[in-house]
């Protein structure tokens, strides 16, 4: 996985996600996704989402990393929200305009109290586009 720091240099992804002393939430959008016609052009739409993203979040204590495939190709475009001991969040159906909608639910998931997104704030994108939320792992019961 590569990194994609704020000033748009690249580096290669620490194996673990805290040696990287990000808090905070991270977002993790697919560089791999295409546009609505299906071109392998480069670079693709999902760069162009990412590279919203990292100047929308200049300014801000935001981790935007790019990862090769988020397996949503159906959804097109495609995001994560990333938030230690929270939920994390999958969206599709953005457009390469999304990244400054993905700044906007992070800041607000950052200061989230219980872990979840809150609906209330949320851009449209962010609404319209969610395509899961996962729990955290030490929310999962062992039921054996």
């Amino acid at each position: 996985m590569i990194l994609v720091k704020a000033d748009g240099n690249q580096t290669e992804l620490a194996e673990d996600a805290h040696d990287l002393g990000a808090p905070g939430v991270t977002i993790l959008v697919c560089s791999s996704c295409r546009d609505e016609t299906g071109s392998d052009a480069r670079p693709r739409a999902g760069e162009h989402l990412a590279q919203g993203a990292i100047r929308a979040a200049a300014p801000e204590n935001i981790t935007v990393r790019q990862v090769e495939c988020l397996g949503n190709c159906k959804r097109r475009l495609s995001a994560a929200l990333l938030r230690d001991g929270s939920w994390s969040y999958v969206f599709g159906d953005l457009t390469t305009e999304s990244g400054p909608d993905l700044i906007t639910g992070a800041k607000l998931f950052a200061t989230s109290t219980d872990g979840i997104l809150p609906w209330r704030g949320r851009p449209d994108s962010l609404k319209r586009g969610l395509v899961a939320r996962i729990p955290p792992l030490d929310f999962l019961k062992d039921n054996s």
